[in-house]
């Protein structure tokens, strides 16, 4: 498996400002641990609830970051949406919705998604 197309997108989020937070999806099974291995990699207060309400309301947050644009690089989404047909439109919407959130504030989600 090539990284090439992970290592573009991760310079291209640098080359725009943003923070790049790679999640890779090629060895997760369901959307607990979408949303713990989300939870982690964006350091989630340790009140986060563990599940898509807590998730959304996250992601629309993140305020204990550093300011400035953070880019979450999802790596295989297809490989997980194989896996959890069920889960991953859920997690796929609440991800989207958060970066579709247009409140003011000096932090903001994006998101791209690689297949590898």
């Amino acid at each position: 498996m090539s990284w090439d197309l992970v290592v573009e997108a991760i310079e291209q989020a640098q080359a725009d400002g943003a923070w790049p937070h790679v999640l890779d999806g090629r060895e997760l099974a369901d959307s607990a641990e979408v949303i713990d291995a989300i939870a982690r990699l964006l350091g989630f207060p340790e009140t986060f609830g563990h599940n898509l309400d807590a998730l959304y309301d996250c992601l629309t947050d993140l305020s204990w970051l550093e300011e400035g644009e953070h880019r979450l690089v999802w790596v295989d989404p297809a490989g997980y949406a194989d896996r959890d047909p069920a889960g991953f439109p859920r997690i796929r919407r609440a991800v989207l919705d958060a970066v579709e959130q247009d409140e003011p504030g000096d932090r903001k989600l994006s998101v791209v998604f690689v297949e590898v």
